[in-house]
């Protein structure tokens, strides 16, 4: 059995919605397929969650209004007999009287989870009543009776095993499956989410859960690219990557494959395949446990990045320093991107400000603490790169015009990081196509 995900953009107009009816249909093998919502739904159901929160009633109204609009029109385009024409405009009015009915209850965050997880029921419901109009033998299979995270919003693997097996097994020879991405049960059994691009780590788990065959990630560009093609006007795309280059390139900036997607398939040795399904005929990537081979791949860039230094002259000879400063990260579940340390400083990165006061105020004991924002961590990924020859020669020689404020370099076999300032990225990403990959 093998795993079908497919994004937002792949189902975000009636004509790539039946395209993707081809796509399951094309071959024998039990699949299951994976849904997010439509392009611009989530967005919308955040916007409207916001507006309610806010107490903005009327405006949270207006805002449904448009968006059941959206539906409407979609549905008119995607179903044409009136049997099920119908039935796809009774699932609109269904799950937007539920939205209506929110705006007469007291907002809560339980009562959020609820208003983002309509976008992907709505789209597998309107998809399966495309199916059955179309002839096309399948299960909707809900993501709610099977997919779980714990106390630490970490997807609890055995579980949803358990259930997606017994699921699975009460539909023996069916041979195509339909659920949702994204939503899934927290440990209090409500409604909640795999948080954003959550869709792909839908695909990833399930795939373990059921030793897929593959997961396969169907979107809109023809795998990863060596570099990011909103900025950069050449890019090729990269036909192999290992799992560590996956990730890194995914953790870093790379927007064609949510972070976390990656360890379930990974773990349980599952390949993953990123391919288009505008053009579902291109090689796309192929991510195994093989790199296939050596050298620099791609270039990613993350934004938002915070750095903080901790200066002080009790570093120097002071025992369990460095343990005390990662505490306090630790405290605040914080995670550190890059860090360097000298005699007397350490600076790290973070990528989350949350909590970013008490840090400040708990390193403050420490010396002297100094906070920069609106940075960009630019990572150079590829197998083994730190011990490809002249690599370092060539990035640097590549950004003589570029300030570098910090560099990664050793950590990991596979990642070369940079971090500069924002206002530098794009020439960055420019430059390094260049000098890497001789792309202008």
């Amino acid at each position: 059995m093998k795993i079908m995900k497919f994004g937002g953009t792949s189902v975000g107009k009636p004509e790539r919605m039946r395209q993707v009816a081809e796509l399951i249909t094309k071959e024998a093998e039990e699949k299951i397929v994976v849904l997010s919502a439509l392009s611009g739904t989530t967005n919308a159901l955040v916007e409207i969650g916001n507006s309610i929160a806010r107490g903005e009633r009327e405006e949270a109204k207006a805002q449904i209004e448009k968006l059941e609009k959206h539906y409407q029109h979609f549905v008119s385009g995607l179903v044409k007999e009136n049997e099920f024409h119908n039935r796809a405009k009774s699932i609109i009015a269904e799950h937007f009287e539920f939205l209506n009915i929110i705006l007469k209850i007291s907002f809560s965050e339980a009562l959020n989870k609820d208003i983002l997880a309509q976008g992907e029921l709505l789209s597998t419901k309107l998809f399966s009543v495309y199916l059955e109009e179309n002839g096309i033998d399948h299960i909707l299979l809900p993501a709610l009776e099977f997919m779980s995270i714990d106390a630490h919003d970490e997807p609890q693997i055995g579980s949803i095993k358990v259930k997606l097996t017994q699921l699975l097994n009460l539909h023996k020879g069916r041979r195509l499956f339909i659920t949702q991405g994204y939503i899934c049960r927290n440990i209090r059994g409500e409604v909640d989410n795999l948080k954003r691009g959550g869709s792909d780590y839908t695909a990833s788990l399930i795939a373990a859960a059921i030793n897929a065959s593959v997961c396969e990630i169907w979107t809109d560009i023809d795998g990863m690219h060596n570099n990011d093609p909103r900025v950069v006007k050449k890019t090729m795309p990269i036909e192999q990557l290992s799992f560590e280059e996956a990730a890194e390139l995914a953790y870093f900036g790379a927007k064609i494959l949510h972070p976390a997607s990656i360890w379930p398939a990974q773990f349980y040795k599952v390949p993953v395949k990123l391919l288009n399904t505008m053009e579902p005929d291109a090689k796309g990537t192929l991510i195994t446990g093989d790199a296939g081979s050596v050298g620099v791949k791609a270039v990613a860039a993350k934004d938002g990045i915070i750095g903080i230094n901790i200066r002080s002259s009790r570093m120097l000879l002071a025992y369990g320093f460095l343990r005390k400063v990662f505490e306090v990260f630790e405290k605040y579940r914080t995670s550190i991107d890059m860090i360097t340390t000298s005699e007397v400083a350490v600076s790290v990165t973070i990528d989350n400000e949350i909590h970013i006061k008490s840090i400040l105020k708990e390193l403050e004991p420490f010396g002297i603490v100094e906070i920069e924002k609106k940075y960009t961590i630019i990572s150079v990924v590829g197998n083994e790169i730190a011990q490809t020859e002249d690599i370092l020669k060539r990035l640097f020689a590549a950004l003589t015009t570029v300030p570098i404020r910090m560099v990664s370099y050793g950590g990991s076999k596979h990642n070369i990081s940079l971090l500069v300032h924002s206002d530098h990225k794009i020439k960055t990403l420019q430059l390094l196509n260049k000098g890497l990959f001789d792309l202008d």
